[in-house]
This record gives structure tokens, sequence and C-alpha cells, in this order.
């Protein structure tokens, strides 16, 4: 199978426990980021949404998929992690369903991805970074 229509064959959830079927995102560019309401990077909340508004309409798709596997800076529920970013970045791109991004565990969609594209200095395992 080739790495354009694995990545397409992905449906994790959104931050309402709905399928997010990845076959709507073809011909679109798509950012996924891991993020974390009690972090050190929680501004990046403003920053994704000003990226989010600003290019949009010429096909950009932001995910974020919270996770609370780094010093435990996500505790909060789904509906909990949208209001945070809503009442206090303005959040309005796609927020997914919490996930765990290494381990066990992990969802299968950021085991693609790492597999797919290793980090910084060829890592596969995000918690070398300090993230």
């Amino acid at each position: 199978m080739s790495t354009e229509s694995k990545f397409y064959s992905f449906t994790p959830k959104d931050n309402k426990g709905e399928p997010y079927p990845f076959t709507q995102l073809k011909g679109k560019v798509v950012l996924i980021v891991n993020t974390a309401s009690k972090c050190g990077f929680t501004k990046q909340y403003a920053e994704l949404e000003t990226i989010h508004k600003k290019y949009k309409d010429q096909g950009l798709v932001v995910l974020g998929f919270p996770c609370n596997q780094f010093g435990h800076q996500e505790p909060g529920t789904e509906t909990e992690i949208a209001e945070f970013c809503s009442l206090n970045f303005g959040v309005s791109f796609q927020l997914m369903k919490k996930i765990d991004v290494n381990g066990s565990n992990a969802d299968p969609l950021y085991e693609y991805l790492k597999a797919e594209k290793p980090g910084l200095l060829g890592f596969k395992d995000t918690r070398f970074f300090g993230f």
C-alpha cells in the first residue's frame, strides 16, 4: 500500500467521539499537532488558530491531538480541553480525542507518523525531546 493511501485510511475520533475519516483530507495540506493545555507550549493554540484562519480557505487543515503522556499536562476530558481552548485561545480548528502517542497504547496514527517521518535526530519516540 502506498504512503498516501495508508494515511487516508485512518479514521481517528474527534473530540466529540465521532469518526473523522481522513479520506476527507485528500487534496488538502494537513498539520497534525500533539497538544497540551498545561505546558510551556500552551500558547501554541493561539498560533495554530492564527495559521488555521489564515490558510484554511487555501486547503490547510489543522488537527490538534491532545495527549497527557508528557508530565500529565493534559489531564482534562475532551469537553474540558475544548472549552479551555475556545475560551482562552478562540480555537476553531478541529480538536481530536485525547490519545497516547508513545508506548503500548499509542494511537495507530501516531505510530504511522513516527515511522514515516522520524523526529529530531531520527528518534521515533517523542519522549526524547522533553515535550
